[in-house]
């Protein structure tokens, strides 16, 4: 049984100052560069990497480089500091300091005169129901922006201020998809019902086509669209609608909207709150609708009810 190190001050810091990405590197591992920062695949959940800091996208967890390698790699605390003071196999680099930047203020994308774009792209490519399409549309929480005609859905707070928006590109061959700096994520794209149900997603596109497909008396109950897999919206509908009794888990049929369902049903089970898992027949509630219309529809499985 090995003696525990008893390490410096300055030691730690050395340690907790170890450029994260050039650790990975020297241990043969894949980096991809988003922007800034970097992002390393933790099975299918992604990581990102900004110098020693690290953020866990699924389980929204973060630390520093020691809290990298005892949770990546297993190790206890001695061992990481023993792994990370001793170079892991070659000499690492220290991390200049991260420069914290304040948050840019929340501005909502400039406004086309027109939506041409987005419906073409949203009715044509995506299948959203046009009287669904119309009712956010009305009340402005969907638009086109400009100069890039990207599709903007709008979150508002209670007293119905802005203060979040998702973008998609609306192009034939745009993948853009992202949010407005300085959105609020417990204020993205949601509504506001009267029921007792609120149902989650893991995107807009995915909450349009859920409500597309389940039509009838849709806009009694409540919706919201995570923008990911985080559950801060969830919480905030929770806190504004005291009359939410029942939550649907409608996240995405694949590993990490699975791991998020399980993540926040926990949540919920340790809170009383009754919910079901909601799990789409394809990967995503889009390819549902666009599914049922070339074939005999699949009915959606409901892995579980929970309550207290």
């Amino acid at each position: 049984m090995s003696s525990y190190i008893p390490y410096t001050e300055a030691e730690k810091e050395k340690a907790r100052q170890t450029d994260i990405a050039d650790m990975l590197m020297r241990q043969g591992e894949t980096l991809r560069r988003s922007g800034s920062e970097l992002e390393w695949r933790d099975g299918s959940a992604k990581v990102t990497i900004r110098g020693n800091l690290w953020f866990h996208q699924y389980d929204r967890t973060g630390g520093d480089a020691i809290d990298f390698v005892r949770r990546f790699y297993n190790k206890s605390y001695p061992e990481a500091m023993e792994f990370l003071l001793g170079g892991c196999g070659g000499r690492l680099t220290a991390s200049p300091p991260v420069e914290r930047k304040p948050p840019k203020p929340f501005e909502l994308p400039k406004r086309s005169d027109n939506m041409r774009r987005v419906y073409a792209y949203l009715l044509n490519r995506r299948g959203i129901d046009r009287d669904v399409l119309c009712v956010f549309a009305g009340k402005n929480m969907i638009y086109e922006s400009l100069p890039h005609h990207n599709a903007v859905f709008v979150g508002c707070d209670a007293q119905g201020i802005p203060r979040h928006a998702h973008k998609r590109g609306s192009g034939s061959e745009s993948v853009y998809k992202g949010n407005q700096d300085g959105s609020l994520p417990e204020y993205s794209f949601h509504w506001h019902g009267t029921s007792d149900r609120l149902y989650l997603f893991e995107a807009p596109i995915d909450m349009l086509s859920y409500i597309s497909m389940n039509k009838g008396g849709w806009q009694q109950h409540s919706y919201a669209a995570a923008c990911g897999v985080s559950d801060q919206v969830l919480w905030q509908m929770m806190k504004d609608n005291p009359n939410i009794r029942s939550v649907y888990l409608c996240l995405d049929n694949d590993e990490p909207g699975q791991a998020a369902a399980k993540r926040i049903s926990d949540k919920l089970f340790t809170h009383g709150i009754s919910h079901e898992i909601v799990i789409p027949s394809h990967k995503d509630w889009n390819d549902d609708l666009i599914f049922s219309e070339q074939e005999e529809p699949k009915r959606c499985q409901t892995l579980q009810l929970s309550s207290l």
